[in-house]
């Protein structure tokens, strides 16, 4: 599995820099929401730059993701999503309508700040 997962301060951020497995992404969803429960998180960043495809099973495990964060009081960002990926999760009916988007890591942490206010 090619992801880092950095934690400065009370933000989590799991880049990922190559397609993921199925069992990977389980992975990882599973690692965030335990690092989420066990420390003072208040925001998950999910860098997606490294992803070729995002499937209905990939949507699925960021919404779990999503939603079992914010049980714990912490908010999700995906970020970095390519614009071909984009364009094909449009094509395919792919959607992460509930999830909080944005374009870069940058963005993705000024809008958990946002969230601060």
């Amino acid at each position: 599995m090619t992801i880092r997962i950095l934690k400065p301060e009370d933000v989590v951020i799991a880049c990922i820099e190559a397609p993921l497995s199925d069992d990977d992404l389980l992975d990882l969803r599973d690692t965030l929401i335990e690092s989420v429960s066990t420390s003072r998180t208040r925001g998950v960043v999910v860098d997606m730059t490294g992803v070729d495809v995002v499937d209905f099973f990939t949507s699925r495990a960021l919404r779990d993701l999503t939603q079992a964060n914010r049980t714990q009081g912490a908010h999700t960002v995906v970020v970095g999503i390519p614009p071909h990926v984009s364009f094909a999760m449009g094509r395919l009916g792919v959607s992460l309508d509930d999830i909080p988007t944005a374009a870069d890591l940058q963005e993705g942490l000024a809008y958990l700040d946002s969230l601060d206010d």
